[in-house]
C-alpha cells in the first residue's frame, strides 16, 4: 500500500524511505521511516505529517540540521522500587 507519493520523508525531505511494518489487515496502512532523520508515519495520518509540502516549516529539517544537531542524551536506567 506505500503510496508512490510517499517515497520522500515529510520532515528532512530525505529522496527514500524505509518500509517498517504494514497493517496486519492488508492496505490499510503501512509505517514508513526515514533513513536519515528516523522519522517514522503511518500512511494513514493526515497530509500535515506524511505529505512535505504540508509538513509544519517550524519542524522541517535538513541534512544540515542533521548532522549539526547536539547528541542525543542517553536513556538512563530504571529506576527500581
Amino acid at each position: 500500500m506505500v503510496d508512490p507519493t510517499a517515497t520522500v520523508c515529510p520532515r528532512c525531505a530525505h529522496q527514500s524511505v524505509d518500509l517498517v511494518f504494514s497493517s496486519p489487515v492488508p492496505g490499510v496502512w503501512d509505517v514508513l521511516q526515514c533513513p536519515q532523520c528516523l522519522y517514522m508515519w503511518r500512511t494513514s495520518e493526515p497530509d500535515r505529517r506524511t505529505r512535505r509540502d504540508a509538513y509544519p516549516e517550524p519542524f522541517r529539517m535538513t541534512a544540515e540540521d542533521i548532522r549539526n544537531a547536539p547528541e542525543v542524551p542517553a536513556v538512563p536506567p530504571l529506576r527500581t522500587a
